[in-house]
């Protein structure tokens, strides 16, 4: 099921890995999401040799009889987790079967593709008995051709879905964040045209305003005509693919640049004899110069915040437009022109809805310490979900940047691994920035200096720091002094420490798990960055008490991690109110 092509044109290196199609939810589709029966396999007993759950035996004799079955009266919701929707499945990590039953009617000239927009963390897809394939990744989408596997009438959909936590897995075996299981995001059934439009690039060249490059990739390799409409600019650029399929694109407009003051997108349709794709784009140009980050030529801030793809109040993954609004919404509310979507790929309605709304994103793959760098199949495997996070994000122009990795230890493998996948990223995309957040720094007295090696493949660095929470201050805030061994800008990509919602007490104990001492955390922090000549944006951890088994405390914790500037039933801690002030002072035209 892999189709593997490249494409140079104009400084733009194109690799497709990964057969799925660019925006399925904007082709021609049945939902398949809703209640799906499931049989719940802790043994992952029913994947083996002896009557495996996926052949969905019936007995059909006085003798017979099978030790699985698929009921009514056993479900879960699509899209949805398992330990949210369960009580009994809370910390469940292990196997459980999904199936959904399904009535179709073939049509002729059509092909059929069934499109996972996500699953945790590994599955094996079957229909009607049959085994499609499999995928391994939580956070990005894959499909299937069964064009010629569906059938008139009803048709079986099983999935053995496995979230277990691996030594070898992306994210690998201790991470900060819920593992949640299931189809946590929807299931479409896709028709299209037996020739289709299967992926397209259209972005502004890089450094460029008025000129807009990319290609378009049929699925098909044959010579056809293609044309990219777009309304409101009066373009209709015409040009044809060659012998595999292919078209490249350069379009001369002046479009108006998205940016966060005025969010612009605009219509983009894209036609082929046998398929039309309509999309919403918009245009801008991100880039660095010394330590500034430019939008569209002009520096910016990056007033940001990290999110976790969680609903705290129902205590389960977000999955819906609905739920990435609240999160969005509360991220305007504090003053953000920027997310970090910690740590991995949120849903594709996330993205989405921040274009619209003048967000922009720094998007990055589950490589989260604990990382085996010296297993030569961990470049593979995450260079792979480098490629499906592109993939499925290259035309939103709200995504500024790339992120290889969150706090991973400097080693000689480590160093290689993420220099060679800042390479493979470029290659893939050389429009948008490069970064990866990291946490080894160097502190002597009020000195800090960044040197780690990784800093050299990287467009922007990126620190972790907890100074006031897990590292103690050298010095008074104000007079901390940063250094780096690299002439690039710095964003602080994490920063913070807990507080319980309503706790109140001393600011000077952290045991106290007050917002005051919180609260005092943040000023100290705000009065640092007022002195950091090349800092260019700042992501506070986090936006909202999240979930983690790692957080043991009896009392303040409880299952969670409680460094939200909002507490999990969704109200604002004091150092929301510091944030949002820092936030008000900076200009960001």
């Amino acid at each position: 099921m892999v189709i593997v092509f490249a494409l140079f044109f104009g400084g733009y290196f194109i690799a497709h890995p990964q057969d799925f199609m660019t925006n399925a939810g904007g082709r021609n589709f049945i939902s398949l999401n809703g209640k799906w029966q499931i049989i719940i396999d802790p043994y992952d007993a029913g994947a083996g040799d002896w009557k495996p759950v996926w052949r969905d035996q019936t007995a059909s004799g006085k003798t017979d009889f099978y030790e699985y079955k698929f009921i009514d009266a056993v479900t879960l919701t699509v899209p949805g987790d398992w330990n949210s929707q369960n009580r009994e499945l809370k910390y469940y990590e292990g196997t459980i079967w999904y199936k959904k039953t399904i009535r179709y009617q073939k049509k002729n000239k059509k092909k059929n593709f069934l499109y996972f927009s996500g699953v945790n963390y590994e599955c094996d897809v079957y229909l009607n008995n049959e085994k499609l394939g499999s995928h391994e990744g939580g956070f990005t989408p894959f499909q299937f051709d069964i064009t010629d596997k569906i059938k008139n009438g009803d048709n079986s959909i099983i999935l053995r879905v496995n979230n277990t936590r691996r030594v070898d897995g992306i994210p690998a075996m201790n991470f900060d964040w819920w593992n949640y299981g299931g189809i946590t995001r929807d299931v479409y059934l896709v028709e299209t045209p037996e020739s289709f439009i299967k992926d397209y690039f259209v972005q502004l060249a890089k450094n460029s305003k008025t000129e807009i490059k990319g290609w378009v990739a049929l699925s098909t390799p044959a010579v056809k005509k293609v044309s990219v409409l777009i309304p409101e600019l009066k373009i209709k650029y015409n040009t044809q693919t060659d012998g595999n399929g292919k078209a490249l694109l350069k379009i001369t407009a002046k479009p108006v640049l998205w940016s966060p003051r005025k969010p612009k997108l605009y219509t983009v349709i894209i036609k082929t004899e046998t398929d039309s794709v309509r999309e919403t784009i918009g245009f801008r140009n991100i880039s660095v110069r010394g330590t500034d980050i430019l939008l569209n030529g002009k520096s910016i801030f990056l007033k940001g915040i990290n999110i976790h793809e969680e609903i705290p109040q129902r205590s389960g993954r977000a999955w819906s437009e609905t739920d990435a609004l609240q999160l969005l919404n509360w991220a305007k509310d504090l003053g953000c022109n920027f997310v970090r979507t910690a740590h991995y790929p949120h849903n594709e309605y996330m993205v989405r809805l921040a274009e619209k709304m003048g967000i922009m994103i720094w998007e990055e793959i589950p490589l989260w310490q604990g990382i085996q760098f010296t297993n030569p199949e961990i470049l593979k495997k995450a260079n792979r979900f480098l490629d499906e996070m592109i993939a499925r994000d290259k035309n939103r122009c709200a995504v500024i940047l790339w992120s290889l990795s969150n706090e991973t230890t400097p080693s000689d493998s480590r160093n290689k691994t993420l220099a060679a996948m800042a390479a493979h990223a470029r290659s893939l995309d050389s429009t948008r920035l490069i970064t990866s957040a990291f946490n080894h720094v160097v502190y002597d007295k009020n000195t800090v200096t960044i040197e780690d090696p990784l800093s050299e493949a990287l467009d922007v660095l990126a620190v972790n720091e907890y100074l006031g929470w897990y590292s103690q201050w050298r010095a008074k805030p104000e007079a901390m002094q940063w250094k780096s061994l690299y002439a690039k800008p710095l964003i602080m990509s994490e920063f913070g420490g807990e507080a319980m919602y309503g706790i109140h007490g001393s600011a000077d104990t952290l045991s106290s798990w007050s917002e005051e001492s919180q609260e005092k955390i943040y000023r100290d922090q705000v009065n640092m960055f007022k002195q950091i000549p090349f800092l260019r944006g700042t992501c506070p951890w986090i936006l909202v008490d999240f979930r983690s088994p790692t957080r043991r405390h009896p009392v303040y914790q409880q299952g969670w991690n409680r460094k939200g500037l909002l507490g999990n039933n969704g109200l604002k801690k004091r150092a929301w109110y510091v944030m949002s002030e820092y936030y008000k002072e900076i200009d960001d035209k």
